[in-house]
């Protein structure tokens, strides 16, 4: 009798006897797998930031009107760290230039009364989100000698979940759009 219990301690405890140390390689991996996830995502974070992207502007809600357009190039940057362990969203932010066919330009113009943007009076505007704060990466697009308009009507459509300011060079037939998550 005495043989057959130690056989079950065996049999039965050598895996009771594994389980912490199980539990411990296990919650080692994790963190491990979890922390290399983390330098991987910080890593690669400015390369997707880096790069202009070309695609259409979807969901083209957010930037109604433009027609269609011949091309786009935008970018997008993180507001916070979307890399940290902590739940829930992260913030960004858009910049982009839009080349508007001529008839685009001017319609945009009209439908919304764009008028002369006036750099001395941008206080209304916060300070990231004017012309001169253009990404670097962008301001190849823009126009050498832009004439900006702008429109309240068109930045306050509630097309978006997200705060739009729009600025339009019709001589260009050029948008500078600037959207940030809210």
């Amino acid at each position: 009798m005495k043989r057959g219990v130690l056989v079950l301690v065996a049999v039965l405890g050598a895996p009771v006897a594994l389980l912490p140390a199980g539990a411990v390689t296990a919650g080692y991996l994790a963190v491990r797998s979890d922390s290399t996830r983390r330098s991987t995502c910080q890593e690669l974070l400015p390369i997707e930031e880096a790069k202009v992207r070309t695609v259409r502007w979807d969901p083209p809600e957010e930037l109604p009107d433009l027609g269609d357009y011949p091309e786009i190039h935008w970018q997008g940057r993180t507001k916070g760290n979307p890399c940290s362990r902590m739940p829930g969203p992260t913030d960004w932010a858009y910049q982009g230039v839009v080349e508007l066919r001529p008839e685009d330009a001017q319609a945009l113009a009209k439908r919304y009364g764009f008028v002369a943007y006036d750099p001395v009076g941008a206080q209304e505007y916060a300070s990231s989100r004017t012309p001169e704060d253009v990404w670097p990466a962008l301001a190849p697009f823009l126009p050498s000698e832009p004439r900006w308009l702008t429109s309240r009507v068109y930045d306050e459509l509630d097309t978006s979940a997200r705060w739009r300011i729009v600025y339009l060079d019709v001589e260009h037939g050029t948008v500078l759009f600037m959207l940030d998550d809210h």
